[in-house]
């Protein structure tokens, strides 16, 4: 899989044979207005400049690349997985140019625009109930394993427990911020949910400069944070919340918690209200989990100096939250009354 959308082999090319191209090489912007209130180096890692609009199709190129390479994925054949959206979005355009069936579980509180995106490129959508126990039969984890056991000739890609899915970010992410910040950048915070993008940009990232700060970024609801503190998982503190892609009620494999420094949990409000802001003050138009990302920020604001370069992930793009968090009865109807 190539990452540069410019050239191929050293060659500048004129046009594109291959959508994967256009995949990664993304832009670290920095953030003028809140670098001068913060007193520091803000960037903003623009993922949304990914064809699919996010960070996960650099996972679904990957996955489904090496799946065909080992072999587990062959022509004809159906590609599976349990998303939030963004990883389904990027595995449907993938699948729809190589001419693989693609078949998601997806849980019903991804909004319109994300499922309406899926069926748009011919996925087959699943919706499952999210406020269940992931080993509930209903989950959408058991719905994507029961299919795969199901259909043959299918992949399940199985993000959460697939270390292709830390790899392209190890491969990709990780140098593109070290090189984009000339190497110095002092922080990193990301969103965690599957654990890809922040365990894969991190281990290049510590590699190169043990002495940067990685900083994970979870839901309140999520068993992630108690799991870093205590090692122990307790499905017990979980509770339903509306960000999408941030936070699990399950361990993911893919989560290296060894590369995190620090959890910080922000709510749902919060988040939205800060995505918001990002939005009409930076013109910054990223997705609910941006917005916790870096309200993480604001939180550890008198940690920072003034020659740190901070660097925080945009997930996605606003565009696919015009239905909730960009819209203003959504956001009194679902959050204003539960913070």
């Amino acid at each position: 899989m190539s990452l540069n959308p410019l050239t191929i082999n050293g060659q500048k090319q004129k046009f594109s044979s291959s959508l994967a191209q256009h995949i990664g090489n993304t832009p670290l912007l920095k953030l003028d207005g809140i670098s001068k209130e913060l007193g520091t180096n803000v960037y903003a890692k623009l993922e949304y400049f990914n064809p699919g609009l996010s960070a996960k199709d650099r996972i679904a190129a990957h996955m489904i690349q090496k799946a065909e390479k080992l072999g587990h994925l062959k022509p004809g054949g159906t590609v599976i997985e349990a998303t939030s959206g963004n990883t389904g979005l990027g595995l449907a355009m993938i699948c729809r140019v190589k001419g693989y069936r693609c078949v998601l579980t997806v849980a019903d509180k991804a909004s319109k625009e994300k499922i309406n995106s899926l069926k748009s490129l011919g996925a087959e959508v699943v919706l499952c109930p999210a406020k269940v126990a992931p080993d509930d039969p209903r989950s959408y984890y058991q719905q994507a394993i029961r299919l795969a056991e199901e259909i043959e000739g299918s992949y399940y890609s199985n993000q959460n427990y697939n270390n292709d899915n830390c790899e392209a970010h190890y491969l990709s992410t990780g140098p593109e911020i070290w090189e984009q910040s000339d190497h110095k950048i002092t922080h990193f915070f990301c969103t965690v949910g599957t654990g890809g993008t922040i365990s894969g940009t991190s281990k290049f990232l510590k590699e190169v400069n043990p002495n940067i700060q990685v900083i994970g970024v979870d839901a309140f609801g999520s068993v992630l944070t108690n799991y870093f503190r205590t090692g122990e998982y307790d499905i017990s503190i979980a509770y339903a919340y509306k960000m999408e892609g941030v936070g699990k009620t399950i361990i993911p494999d893919c989560v290296a918690f060894k590369l995190i420094d620090q959890f910080i949990q922000i709510d749902d409000l919060t988040a939205a209200l800060r995505a918001r802001k990002l939005a009409s003050n930076e013109a910054v138009w990223g997705g609910h989990s941006a917005g916790g990302a870096l309200e993480a920020v604001y939180k550890l604001k008198d940690k920072f100096g003034p020659d740190d370069h901070v660097v925080f992930l945009v997930s996605d793009h606003g565009s696919k939250y015009l239905s909730t968090i960009y819209n203003d009865d959504w956001l009194k109807e679902n959050l204003e009354t539960k913070v």
